[in-house]
């Protein structure tokens, strides 16, 4: 849970839990010979092989063979399916992907005070690569605390161009302060050593996609 300020909320008052509170040719001899006189001085000629029929045969179908085979590649093709992969358009309603070179968070949304408010509480579970991102108008510094929340996490601070300026560490049901080391328009909350085992630090830069 978060809250604008650095001191503990004043005495009656219950913050919100980790949370904020405001993609061819035919052959040598041919199949059809003219009739001639017969010539007997002339040495006869050889009576064409019967080899040659099946070799004519074949090279008659040859076109007709491509033809058939490029109308194949060609309905093979026509589907958009076959050819290109899908992606999809966005993360879907209420959640973003938070962008870290080749690593992603789909995080929940927290943008109006009350689900800054509700933030992670009353959780038994976070995913890996899944979390929370909580939106801020401005740049302000940020403090949040675990009271009623029940899963360790870590929270990264980052300024108005998506950098992390922060992160820290956070145990279930506490009321600590964990306050920004500097001005803040969003805080990302994951399960704690996510960021460490990513490889993820202060200076590293998000791309967040709605």
């Amino acid at each position: 849970m978060e809250t604008s300020v650095h001191r503990r909320p004043p005495e009656g008052e219950t913050p919100a839990r980790a949370g904020y509170d405001d993609p061819p040719t035919l052959g040598r001899q041919s199949m059809f010979l003219p009739a001639r006189v017969p010539d007997c001085n002339r040495r006869r000629s050889r009576p064409s092989r019967p080899g040659h029929l099946p070799l004519l045969f074949l090279l008659l179908a040859l076109p007709l063979l491509g033809c058939r085979s490029n109308g194949s590649e060609g309905d093979a093709q026509s589907g958009p399916e076959a050819s290109e992969t899908v992606v999809p358009a966005g993360p879907g309603r209420d959640l973003a992907w938070v962008i870290f070179g080749t690593d992603t968070v789909v995080a929940e949304i927290a943008r109006t005070p009350d689900q800054r408010s509700q933030g992670l509480k009353d959780r038994d579970y976070l995913a890996p690569g899944a979390g929370m991102i909580f939106l801020f108008e401005d740049e302000e510094v940020r403090s949040f605390w675990m009271q009623d929340t029940f899963i360790p996490l870590d929270i990264a601070y980052l300024d108005a161009n998506a950098r992390i300026i922060d992160i820290q560490q956070m145990e279930p049901q506490t009321t600590s302060l964990h306050t920004s080391s500097g001005p803040a328009m969003f805080a990302l909350e994951v399960p704690q050593g996510w960021f460490a085992e990513m490889e993820i630090a202060v200076g590293a830069r998000a791309q967040i996609v709605f």
